[in-house]
């Protein structure tokens, strides 16, 4: 939903154009709104109002004002950038759009029906909203020439808390933050050996002109594309970028019907089979195989783990969970926070207890016992790389259902405090560059209720 707190270009990533079909001159066009020498069209609204729709939101009129809004708000930035000189490099417009196409495959399922939905082919696309892209690009430039530099005190945070509605102060769930040390086992030589060997053999008969989609199902052990667990045997639509950089050195150089050369990953060995390329999408097939797992490579960490946990409770040489973490964990994402777990839907280190059975749901069974400041016995996890480990667990802080308050949620409060202080200084910004531009607003949108003074007369 859109947030009437924030003037901020939340249309910049992903929708601005994104409602741009084959049928947009259905849409009546005509000028609705005029700032500087920039236009702002009706198609253009609607396309953005769209876009919304098709995300869940309910268009409503109030709705469609504050879509208006912002892009009133990005024309004025724009001519300001304008003013400033503010520019981007090609290179960075072209990985905007590579982003955006990334992100629109994905949506769409292929490139196929992406084409089909805006009736144009994806160079097209890419060439169309070039400059539209470079607009964005700078406006985020010229927004975070205005609000880069802002930072809130403690006493800042400390007088917005205050200062709130009794009312208004947001109502918070049960949270609980949670620390972890990861031990993988060390590779084994001869282990390694064999899984190099096996997937060899496997090339070896490709390359005879055995059926890939058999030696697939046979052989593969990527659980995501075996076709027996449920993922599919190829994958089609792939655009640069979207997997391991092994993946595009290889599928971005070859020739349909190609195999690879054995190549290795994170995840293990894999052979690749080209079945097509279209621009900087392809579709293909692999074979992983992994290097089998060293049972006593696994007992050794598990071992190390027992140990380190007693030494931990016992507070031997004063070591802390935080400090063993960071120094002995092979989780690099949580050893850098003291082995704290990120969120990744927040990106914060706090979760409320209902998100993680969906992030993990074997760190749910093993905290539901564990009280405040307690460690888990060693319990075996998958790592990222899809390699199996040990790993305790530690639970650091536990809260209640709460109001929002200062000592539980500081930092919560800290960013809605710098988010208002930003707030306030692009408004003052807008009103003091809405005394020397030119405005205009049509006026079936003059009655919008908008957060500044874009109809006030220039004098």
């Amino acid at each position: 939903m859109i947030k009437k707190t924030k003037l901020i270009l939340f249309v910049t990533l992903f929708f601005a154009f994104a409602g741009r079909t084959q049928n947009q001159n259905v849409v009546l066009d005509r000028v609705i709104a005029v700032v500087g020498n920039s236009v702002i069209l009706e198609s253009e609204l609607e396309t953005q109002c769209l876009q919304l729709k098709m995300n869940g939101e309910k268009i409503t009129r109030q709705i469609k004002c504050k879509v208006l809004e912002q892009m009133l708000f990005r024309k004025l930035l724009l001519a300001q950038a304008i003013h400033d000189s503010i520019t981007v490099t090609e290179e960075q417009v072209d990985q905007e759009l590579e982003k955006r196409f990334r992100y629109y495959i994905y949506q769409f399922g292929s490139v196929e029906k992406f084409e089909a939905f805006y009736g144009k082919t994806v160079d097209q696309y890419k060439e169309d909203f070039r400059d539209d892209i470079r607009d964005i690009l700078i406006t985020q430039k010229m927004q975070q020439k205005i609000t880069g530099d802002i930072t809130v005190s403690p006493n800042d945070v400390k007088l917005y808390f205050e200062g709130l509605n009794p009312d208004s102060v947001p109502f918070i769930n049960a949270e609980i933050e949670i620390g972890e040390i990861v031990r993988k086992p060390k590779e084994n030589p001869e282990l390694r050996k064999y899984a190099r060997d096996k997937i060899e053999d496997i090339r070896k008969q490709a390359l005879s002109g055995a059926n890939f989609e058999l030696l697939i199902r046979t052989y593969s052990e990527d659980k995501g594309s075996n076709g027996f667990q449920g993922g599919p045997l190829e994958y089609d639509n792939i655009p640069r970028g979207q997997f391991v950089a092994e993946f595009d050195q290889y599928a971005f150089s070859m020739k349909p019907g190609e195999i690879t050369p054995v190549f290795e990953t994170v995840f293990g060995f894999h052979i690749m089979k080209l079945l097509a390329r279209k621009g900087e999408v392809v579709d293909l097939q692999h074979i992983l195989i992994k290097i089998p797992t060293d049972p006593q490579g696994m007992q050794k960490a598990k071992d190390f783990l027992d140990s380190l946990a007693d030494a931990i409770r016992q507070r031997k040489d004063s070591i802390t969970f935080s400090q063993a973490a960071s120094r002995f964990s092979d989780e690099e994402d949580s050893k850098v926070n003291g082995g704290k777990i990120v969120n990744p839907n927040t990106g914060d280190t706090r979760f409320q207890l209902s998100e993680i059975g969906q992030v993990d749901p074997n760190i749910a069974l093993t905290i539901e016992k564990l009280k405040l400041g307690e460690m888990s016995e060693p319990v075996l996890t998958e790592t990222q790389d899809g390699k199996e480990a040990y790993r305790i667990l530690y639970i650091y802080s536990r809260t209640e259902p709460h109001k929002e308050n200062m000592k539980q949620d500081y930092l919560r409060v800290q960013n809605d405090a710098l988010n208002d202080k930003e707030n306030k200084i692009i408004k003052k910004w807008i009103a003091k560059k809405l005394l020397s531009t030119y405005v205009r607003i049509a006026d079936d949108y003059k009655d919008c209720a908008f957060d500044n003074d874009w109809i006030k007369p220039v004098k």
